[in-house]
């Protein structure tokens, strides 16, 4: 495993949120169970577990949190660019728009490799995938396509399993602890997913990657049956 012989400065946290799971509408009107994606900031240090952050809840646990999506980052970078897309949405006004625990500056998923190692606060966390948008963005933007608008675009964030406990709060720096993968940009994960998505030699390199038991069974997928699963009951719900 590669390390910076110091750890090296990525960004800054500017943000840590959190929310409770209410009730929830589908873009046509019907119910849509539970979500917990409207998160609201802290103001105070927040204790970060193997679970992701103290007093976080899911809507859907079957489907959202658990170790290998235990706390969500997006980059606060983004924003500018949907603001530019979108026009002046009021659910883009402040950190949280995305559902994110963590909002920063200084990295993207241009910058960040599978399996990286980051310590932020007192805790040391892993990357353990990209984000795969789900139709509650729909819902949340008032934007029919936009889970499908942020699967295509690339800045769908990330999320990390957490290897030691700690504490986070804004202002945390994000240190670069070790990168194993340096060939696996979070941005190549997101082309071979979603762009070249049945390129058969980069799914086998994909393949070789230590990925969760679910991206294992879709990468898998792919390579033996030669066709993309169905996306429509993510995006569209």
């Amino acid at each position: 495993m590669s390390a910076p012989t110091a750890p090296l400065l990525l960004g800054r946290v500017q943000a840590v949120l959190r929310g409770r799971a209410v009730p929830c509408t589908r873009p046509d009107g019907r119910p849509g169970g539970l979500s917990a994606i409207a998160k609201q900031p802290l103001r105070e240090s927040v204790a970060i577990g193997t679970l992701g952050l103290a007093g976080d809840e899911q809507g859907d646990p079957r489907l959202h949190g658990g170790p290998d999506k235990a706390v969500h980052h997006y980059a606060l970078e983004h924003y500018a660019d949907w603001r530019g897309e979108l026009g002046a949405l009021p659910v883009l006004d402040a950190p949280g728009a995305f559902g994110e625990n963590l909002a920063s500056t200084g990295v993207t998923e241009a910058t960040l490799c599978w399996g990286d190692r980051v310590r932020i606060g007192t805790a040391l966390l892993e990357v353990s995938q990209s984000r795969q948008p789900c139709w509650k963005l729909n819902t949340r933007f008032g934007v029919r396509d936009m889970a499908l608008r942020l699967q295509r675009s690339g800045r769908t964030g990330w999320y990390y399993r957490v290897l030691e406990p700690g504490h986070v709060q804004a202002g945390d720096a994000i240190e670069l602890m070790a990168r194993p993968h340096a060939a696996w940009p979070l941005a190549r994960v997101i082309g071979v997913l979603y762009h070249r998505t049945l390129d058969t030699a980069l799914l086998r390199e994909l393949a070789a990657l230590p990925l969760p038991p679910s991206w294992q069974r879709l990468v898998q997928g792919r390579l033996e049956r030669g066709a993309v699963e169905d996306w429509r009951p993510r995006t569209e719900g």
